[in-house]
């Protein structure tokens, strides 16, 4: 969470950080609320008033899927076993740096208990 405060500005603005008059908390301090919110059984109302937020504001948050996409690294080379444009790999860009890999999108479900 730290590195993503660090070099994400949607976060930070999210979290209310401004670089210019705010710190950002290091991993411990980070560490430290995450307990004092599961000690105190905070997370429900949390994610209560997290989601009336969005309502008032129009956008739906829908429980039980979470969906995260990723890069991953291969060797700088569009061709393919066959000496052909595997069309799975991609270059794509983030803030000014390029990679270079496969789309991979991850998709997950909390089961009830």
């Amino acid at each position: 969470m730290e590195d993503a405060l660090i070099d994400n500005g949607a976060i930070r603005r999210l979290a209310g950080i401004d670089l210019a008059k705010d710190n950002i908390p290091d991993a411990t301090t980070i560490l430290a609320f995450c307990h004092v919110v599961e000690q105190h059984h905070l997370a429900k109302e949390i994610f209560k008033t997290v989601g009336q937020y969005l309502e008032e504001k129009g956008l739906l948050l829908r429980e039980g899927t979470v969906v995260d996409a990723t890069i991953i690294h291969t060797p700088i080379s569009t061709k393919n076993e066959k000496r052909e444009r595997d069309l799975q790999m991609h270059q794509p860009r983030k803030g000014n740096q390029w990679f270079f890999g496969m789309k991979v999108h991850l998709g997950w479900i909390r089961i009830p208990a």
